[in-house]
């Protein structure tokens, strides 16, 4: 039976746990060394080919080696490469139509021999697509038979029995990182870029959400004049629930803001609420934010100078809008 053999899991302490987990990062460390040390004219000539591509990389690998290939394929499609994955099995019956002749190849097998890989190479001759292979055996059928081979072999796996890939994907994993990151930097691709293809997550709402995207605008936007009264500001507070409200004079212009803490120290302050001027009490000069400025400024800003809101002015310091911090929250930017 399965286990039935050697020392029982329970029967193992954490110091024999601790060592066996050493042991794969180290195992693992002396492969990525040595393919490390093979990074050479090899690797700059694949980079050369899939920067030159015209279509897309179309990675493909069997098993563990498909898995590892899904994984560059996402990585470089993120990093300003187009690419996706085809399953070689699934290929062969059909999804080798999604392959154009305007397309690169990279295909990934450490023994360099799986059949569902090597039943496609008649065909991507045939089509003229240029193929990058990443194999553990350079004397193998899918390395000879490629454009450019990588060679991804490591000493030896982390598995004690030599048979799991482990420090085989690893070395192909970190493989795939070199030519998506050599890529990236010979394309100039920048975190704006990223944060295009991945506007959904938190670098593409920080880098792409501007302030224009969350403020409240029109009639929405907390306003009095100055010769307003406290007590007309609280209710303008209240009706637009941003905990604040800016002063304008007739032309919209900024003069300045009060605020639900502003209340609270004029009201120790004594002050009749009913009758004394907005003008009286008001923050001047303000910290105010333009509407193109991104989002994640705002909230760097209210941060910075420890505030729940800020008013939106123009050039010309007319308001045209406000936020407080509830819609960054909102937006997912803080």
């Amino acid at each position: 039976m399965p286990g039935s053999s050697g020392q029982t899991a329970g029967a193992r302490t954490a110091h024999d746990f601790a060592t066996s987990g050493r042991r794969v990062f180290d195992i693992e460390r002396e492969g990525l060394a040595a393919v490390r040390a093979r990074i050479d004219g090899d690797f700059s000539r694949a980079c050369a080919l899939l920067l030159d591509c015209r279509g897309r990389v179309v990675c493909a690998g069997m098993g563990q080696s498909g898995h590892v290939a899904r994984k560059i394929a996402a990585t470089l499609a993120s990093t300003g490469t187009p690419a996706f994955y085809v399953h070689p099995g699934e290929a062969g019956h059909g999804d080798l139509g999604m392959v154009t002749d305007a397309d690169v190849v990279l295909a990934l097998s450490y023994s360099g021999e799986s059949d569902e890989v090597l039943q496609l190479l008649p065909v991507l001759k045939r089509q003229g697509n240029a193929l990058v292979s990443m194999t553990g055996r350079p004397g193998s059928t899918l390395a000879q038979a490629s454009a450019v081979h990588l060679d991804v072999s490591v000493p030896e796996e982390a598995c004690p029995l030599h048979l799991a890939p482990t420090s085989s994907t690893t070395a192909s994993l970190a493989m795939g990182d070199a030519l998506a990151v050599a890529l990236l930097e010979a394309r100039g691709f920048t975190a704006d870029d990223f944060a295009r293809s991945h506007p959904a997550g938190s670098l593409g709402r920080r880098l792409l959400l501007h302030i224009a995207d969350v403020m409240h605008t029109g009639g929405a936007v907390p306003r009095v004049h100055a010769t307003a009264t406290v007590s007309e500001a609280l209710a303008e507070i209240s009706r637009k629930m941003l905990g604040m409200t800016a002063v304008v004079d007739a032309d919209d212009r900024l003069l300045g803001l009060y605020t639900d803490g502003d209340l609270r120290r004029s009201l120790d302050a004594g002050i009749d609420v009913r009758s004394t001027p907005i003008a009286e009490v008001m923050t001047r000069s303000p910290r105010t934010i333009g509407a193109d400025a991104l989002a994640v400024e705002a909230a760097q800003l209210m941060e910075a100078h420890k505030i729940g809101g800020l008013v939106v002015v123009d050039g010309s310091g007319r308001v045209v809008g406000a936020l407080n911090i509830h819609d960054l929250l909102r937006a997912r930017v803080v």
